[in-house]
């Protein structure tokens, strides 16, 4: 492990060496790369050299512990059990500093919520789950742009998408992709009968042009008016965008900007990810891994979360973790649940396993 952590902060030395190079400045996907490269070593770095302060300290109060003065001994020794138990507190930390790091994790993401199984329900669910995660930005000081939505009736959404800009925000809500499901009786439900139904969350990172190229001679886009709820017209120009990229025929629509120009930009945006996310999966298929579908279809039976409102429970499927929050988790506490998440993320890193996640 020592090793590694000496050749990491050579490295890291390296880069900032490399940053002083004044011809760096008309190279920009250079200097992105290395500026990224660093900062994905920093805090390992940092945390290592906190480690070689620590030992050093170490070294004198054991020298200190031997002296003639039994006050200085006594003072010597209380501290050195206290930087003995700090050092073997940040060799935990590093070694989970050293777990190779999702590339993607400082990145921005696109989510998308979609209504599946159940109806109107199904729709309303997803409104509730944009809420959810709308909140959770907030508490982490994060910004949300919609850039697609469909409304439906009684407040739900066929399917809305937006962006996440926000420190490490890929990182944190990478874990929500897949079915969540839910358990309550539908305001749609007259005889008060509890209803299961579904809705899918796709969590892309944001990418940029070192993930994916995306070339316009490849991109058709079309201009259309933005509609609302039942294809009501809710303005008289021409400011929605549909973008194809045609070599792959990935479709993308964004209609809830300011104006043309804002959908526009944004639309493409969507579609590098898509994209970057496209070139992930093929990676895997090529090395050989089984592809597993982010979301599945939606049916009630491929979830990872369930929220059952009567028993006021939320239980995610992948790690057996339940809840007796589900209140607070609407109200975007998601933290208990994201932080278990990255917790057996961890171990299972840790031990070798190949992650679940």
């Amino acid at each position: 492990m020592f090793e590694r952590l000496d050749i990491t902060e050579k490295r890291y030395l390296q880069l900032e060496e490399e940053l002083q190079d004044p011809a760096l400045a008309s190279d920009i996907k250079k200097y992105t790369a290395i500026m990224k490269e660093r900062k994905s070593i920093e805090k390992i770095v940092e945390k290592y050299r906190e480690y070689k302060q620590l030992q050093s300290s170490i070294e004198e109060l054991k020298e200190l512990s031997k002296d003639s003065d039994p006050e200085i001994r006594e003072m010597a020794e209380m501290e050195l059990d206290e930087n003995k138990a700090r050092s073997a507190s940040i060799i935990e930390e590093l070694k989970i500093l050293l777990i190779p790091r999702d590339p993607n994790d400082d990145k921005n993401v696109i989510v998308e919520i979609r209504g599946a199984a159940g109806g109107d329900e199904a729709n309303i669910f997803a409104a509730d789950l944009f809420r959810m995660y709308q909140k959770y930005a907030e508490s982490k000081g994060w910004k949300i742009e919609i850039t697609n939505s469909q409304p439906t009736g009684l407040g739900g959404f066929s399917i809305i998408e937006f962006m996440v800009s926000g420190e490490a925000a890929y990182s944190f809500l990478k874990y929500e992709s897949g079915a969540h499901r839910v358990q309550r009786v539908p305001v749609t439900e007259a005889n008060g009968r509890i209803q299961t139904s579904t809705a899918t969350v796709l969590v892309m990172p944001e990418a940029d042009e070192i993930d994916a190229h995306l070339d316009m001679n490849d991109v058709r886009i079309d201009i259309f008016c933005a509609s609302g709820p039942g294809g009501q017209c809710v303005n008289t120009t021409k400011s929605a965008i549909r973008v194809t990229h045609i070599p792959t025929g990935i479709v993308v629509s964004c209609q809830d900007g300011k104006n043309q120009h804002d959908n526009k930009a944004n639309a493409l945006r969507v579609l590098q990810a898509r994209l970057y996310d496209k070139i992930l999966q093929d990676k895997l298929e090529a090395e050989g891994k089984e592809r597993l579908s982010k979301i599945g279809r939606g049916d009630r039976s491929e979830k990872i979360r369930t929220y059952n409102y009567p028993q006021n429970r939320v239980t995610d499927h992948r790690i057996g973790f339940t809840l007796q929050q589900l209140d607070r988790i609407m109200e975007g506490k998601l933290d208990p649940i994201i932080e278990a998440l990255i917790q057996e993320d961890q171990k299972q890193k840790l031990s070798g396993e190949e992650s679940k996640f």
